[in-house]
């Protein structure tokens, strides 16, 4: 096919850009990867529907579907019994000023590193109750919140919303390029080279405890009754999470996020004693998927039990259970996408292709190509999982080809995805932020934009200075 392969992957890359979603321009790389298998107007779509069920009826990516979707229907169900909201009031309740407010952002990630989204909508109305005590900007307050989301849940590798979908990635990456490895094992041998997230914590720590300013934040306009409104700063409505009707019950959050983690660890243990392992690394092996899914439907289980114990109705936590699942149902449908473009890809001979084409790049500089091409993507199109989506079948293709470290490669991929999701004012994290603290998104993602700037910078010249030993 030789460079008939690539065309999916420049469509997909160019409609992102232009339309600025990932997912009809992923449908649209499917498609022509079906047409280019088969040139008929019929069996062109015929093959991008064998493409898409491909993908989803591998048994590893059936349980990436189970696990997201059931970890999302747990948060909703922490959600409407109250758990996050109790956490918001008994922190504001308790903290008092600049110094325990941002302890206990750092500190609060042991318990909710579940999903950016997840850490915003949990930190996010304390530090706007808190405001009046914090000598920061809305801004600057916004950024030391969202260096403790995506920047820090991409390098915890266990019992996250997003270690399912890397592991995934990686592995049809591998596939397709034709080589051998364990998924979870590189994605752990990765995350010591995600130097845009490590450079990002390290800036939100600093400017967390070793910084302040009286500079006032560019909010977006507002009625003279919305000022008055949000003179007292009230936290309680700013999110669907917080809202008044719900109950105000901490452990709600707490109890369910400890078994999820507890259970994690114990299946993990488990499985690997089943496989013949001992001690430390009976921790590392391939059933980690397996384990968390376990992790998450028996925590469902027990907490649904535990609520209708407390007289709480099934009705109303099946509702809780199923809005939350739904919410994750966009990123479902990605994951879809993503493997149908993998197989139509893989039909069309891709890894042939930049095996090819590719191998006069040089093996140690292909981590700071990778990295600033993603950046450029993720920052256009907002998404670092449609960033990893498009980028890790095409780095590691290379990577391959080559010679190029692995877990070098795929950190960059993983760091360039990171940059997005952190600076992008399409991005998840940024508008969840700016919405509730009320900033102008545009304004605040160009504040935003400095920093991040910064540590990509850091990030790059550290993955240039790995070519000189790798």
């Amino acid at each position: 096919m030789d460079w008939f392969s690539v065309v999916p992957f420049i469509v997909v890359i160019a409609a992102a850009i232009w339309t600025k979603q990932v997912i009809p321009s992923l449908l649209f790389g499917v498609i022509v990867a079906g047409y280019l298998v088969e040139p008929h107007w019929l069996n062109g779509m015929i093959k991008t529907l064998e493409f898409i069920m491909a993908g989803l009826s591998d048994e590893s990516n059936l349980k990436i579907i189970i696990f997201l979707y059931a970890f999302s229907a747990l948060i909703g169900l922490i959600r409407m019994s109250g758990g996050i909201k109790g956490f918001v009031k008994a922190a504001t309740e308790r903290i008092e000023n600049k110094r325990g407010a941002f302890v206990l952002t750092w500190l609060s990630s042991v318990g909710t590193f579940a999903a950016p989204s997840f850490r915003i909508v949990t930190i996010g109305p304390v530090m706007k109750a808190m405001r009046k005590k914090i000598p920061m900007s809305k801004q600057e307050l916004g950024f030391v919140i969202e260096t403790t989301a995506s920047p820090l849940v991409v390098l915890i590798p266990v019992a996250t919303a997003f270690v399912g979908y890397m592991t995934s990635v990686i592995d049809l990456s591998l596939e397709q390029a034709n080589a051998s490895g364990d998924s979870y094992s590189l994605f752990l041998q990765s995350i010591p080279f995600n130097f845009f997230a490590i450079s990002m914590l390290l800036l939100g720590f600093y400017l967390s405890f070793f910084h302040s300013s009286k500079k006032k934040a560019n909010d977006k306009e507002k009625t003279e009754e919305e000022k008055k409104e949000e003179e007292d700063d009230q936290w309680e409505d700013c999110h669907p999470s917080v809202m008044k009707d719900l109950p105000a019950k901490p452990w709600n959050l707490i109890t369910p996020l400890i078994s999820v983690i507890g259970l994690t660890f114990a299946f993990m243990y488990a499985i690997g004693v089943n496989n013949g392992k001992s001690g430390f690394s009976a921790l590392i092996n391939d059933g980690v998927l397996d384990a968390m899914v376990l992790a998450v439907v028996i925590t469902i289980m027990w907490f649904v039990f535990f609520l209708k114990f407390k007289k709480e109705h099934l009705k109303k936590m099946m509702s809780g259970l199923i809005d939350g699942g739904n919410d994750m149902m966009t990123v479902i449908l990605l994951l879809a996408m993503v493997w149908g473009l993998s197989k139509g890809t893989e039909a069309l001979e891709f890894a042939d292709t930049i095996s090819e084409s590719f191998d006069w790049i040089p093996a140690s500089y292909v981590a700071v190509v990778i990295f600033i091409a993603g950046c450029g993507l993720s920052y256009f199109i907002g998404s670092a999982w449609g960033t990893w989506g498009i980028l890790m079948p095409v780095a590691l293709s290379i990577a391959t080809t080559s010679g190029s470290s692995l877990p070098v490669v795929i950190g960059a991929v993983f760091a360039s995805g990171t940059f997005g999701a952190f600076s992008s004012p399409l991005s998840d994290d940024t508008n969840t932020t700016a919405g509730i603290l009320n900033l102008n998104t545009i304004e605040y993602a160009k504040f935003k934009l400095k920093p991040a700037l910064i540590a990509a910078g850091v990030a790059a010249a550290g993955y240039l200075a790995l070519s000189f030993f790798i």
